[in-house]
């Protein structure tokens, strides 16, 4: 039994320093650090570079209904989520009191002109007998001011019953548009007090068209003016997978907030063909375009290296491109850049490899020449680098 632990023992300590050699040994190790490190294909491909931000889906319009009077609900025929035709009723309150209050006025408004009746023909009659000598000044003014304050007293009550007919009206509230209800906190036969009280009166229901939705979003002051009103976005809804939407850029706040801590700008954005699954309250993520290029040579964005010169302080990129097992050292120049690859403007040939990684020192070659054929006619300097890391 010991003989055979005896063998084992020995068969894994040769394999242990076989290992130990094929990875140390010179011949070998260049091999290995050429293999060591992630390697990236130069090739054309198309460049998106987006800004993502976070926002909430809300209706275009929501209406808080409140009554304008005092009263108690008698009729509340609709309930959260039921679809409200424009027009039809969505709560009405107990009228009774508003009834009698206008009949009473309709009797006020005949008894007035009964009145004016009267006191208009005792100023008929004492003007010919004042204009005949045969009654007083003092008779013929009084007439005149008791048919006056007749007149006054009629257009009083028209006003009073005209005053009563509009609360009356407003006991029965309908639809403005189209509508979903989204809340209805209270109940029938509940008091409720109209919006021209101190409280801005009982909120009855909330209701809202979901036909029209927009996102409420706080974007970055350094992201905001790449924003322009009519500018369409791509958005993707978080509780409905897989749904991508086209969205309109509609406002932009004039000025900044906070919000998070981060300082940024209101801005609205309107979905375009809202599909019936998007409620809401939904999160929406929004992808902001800022920059594109199609068919592109492109790197890497792993294998784009910055220096900064310590002295001037200006930026050069370079690549480390395999070789015969080494990596060349070759500057380039980079155009556009998404979160994963740069355009690449001079330096590079499309079906090279690049080193993702810093290659060791004894395997970087310094080039003999810096490649300076552009790989596509050099544009300004785009406002947007995401590319390089030290």
């Amino acid at each position: 039994m010991k003989k055979w632990i005896v063998i084992i023992l020995v068969l894994a300590a040769a394999c242990a320093a076989g290992w130990t050699w094929r990875i140390w040994w010179p011949g070998n190790q260049e091999a290995q650090a050429g293999n060591r490190g992630a390697l990236g294909l130069v090739e054309r491909r198309d460049i998106r570079f987006t800004v993502s931000v976070a926002g909430e889906i809300g209706p275009a319009e929501q209406v808080s209904v409140r009554p304008e009077v005092n009263g108690r609900i008698s009729e509340l025929p609709v309930d959260v989520g039921d679809k409200v035709k424009r027009g039809d009723l969505l709560f009405a309150l107990d009228d009774r009191d508003l009834q009698i209050e206008v009949g009473s006025r309709d009797t006020e408004i005949a008894s007035a002109k009964l009145q004016l009746e009267r006191a208009q023909r005792d100023y008929e009659r004492d003007r010919l007998l004042f204009e005949q000598n045969l009654v007083s000044r003092e008779v013929f003014e009084n007439s005149k001011t008791e048919y006056e304050l007749a007149r006054n007293n009629i257009q009083k009550a028209d006003k009073a019953l005209e005053l009563a007919k509009d609360r009356l009206s407003k006991t029965r509230i309908v639809a403005p548009f189209d509508c979903t209800v989204l809340t209805r906190p209270v109940s029938a036969g509940q008091a409720v007090s109209g919006s021209g009280g101190f409280n801005s009166g009982t909120e009855v229901l909330t209701i809202a068209d979901l036909h029209e939705m927009i996102i409420n979003a706080h974007v970055n002051q350094v992201d905001v003016t790449r924003l322009k009103p009519d500018m369409e976005v791509d958005v993707q809804v978080e509780a409905v997978a897989d749904l991508k939407v086209k969205g309109r850029v509609e406002r932009i706040a004039p000025q900044a907030t906070i919000r998070n801590s981060i300082k940024g700008f209101a801005v609205r954005i309107r979905l375009r063909d809202v599909d019936a699954q998007v409620q809401p309250g939904m999160t929406a993520n929004i992808s902001i375009p800022v920059e594109s290029a199609d068919d592109v040579l492109a790197v890497p964005l792993a294998g784009v290296f910055t220096e900064i010169d310590p002295e001037t302080g200006a930026k050069s990129q370079h690549a480390f491109v395999r070789k015969n097992g080494k990596f060349e050292r070759r500057p380039i120049r980079i155009g556009i850049s998404d979160y994963f690859y740069a355009e690449v403007l001079a330096g590079l040939n499309a079906g090279e490899e690049v080193s993702l990684e810093q290659p060791a020192e004894g395997l970087i070659l310094e080039a003999a020449s810096a490649a300076q054929s552009p790989a596509r006619e050099a544009r300004p300097e785009p406002g947007v680098r995401r590319a390089g890391s030290t």
